[in-house]
């Protein structure tokens, strides 16, 4: 069991988390290199019921253009993207790796997703599980 805090960049929003690491990973979609400014999103899967904002309210987006879009939630102020919740992942919240105080306890991603939509310049971690999309069970 893990306890990890976080929050934007402006100290706005914060956020504890309690729980087992559900997935370790980086996605190289589009929709994610856009959000994240070009590189992979890095990101942590906890379970949402342990999940709780301790200061402030995020802000929230939904592309509403397509169906099983996720929902982003980000700080309305300085704009740091804190977690995704995502309609494959139910019961869970997929933190953003950048927001975490200590981001040590990340160590290594177990998987990188959507690696068919990946750039020359973007890097798996040599021993990382690929997959063109994301994985089924």
């Amino acid at each position: 069991m893990m306890e990890v805090t976080g929050g934007c960049y402006c100290g706005a929003v914060r956020y504890e988390a309690t729980g087992d690491f559900l997935a370790k990973g980086m996605c190289f979609c589009r929709e994610c290199r856009h959000i994240s400014g070009g590189g992979a999103n890095v990101l942590l899967g906890m379970p949402a019921a342990g999940f709780e904002y301790v200061k402030g309210e995020p802000s929230h987006f939904t592309r509403d253009d397509f169906e099983g879009s996720v929902t982003r939630e980000f700080c309305g102020k300085c704009g740091t993207h804190l977690l995704t919740r995502s309609p494959r992942m139910e019961g869970a919240v997929l933190i953003k790796v950048g927001s975490l105080d200590d981001q040590d306890v990340y160590g290594m991603p177990a998987m990188a997703v959507y690696c068919c939509e990946k750039k020359d310049y973007h890097v798996v971690p040599e021993g990382v599980a690929s997959f063109d999309k994301f994985p089924t069970r």
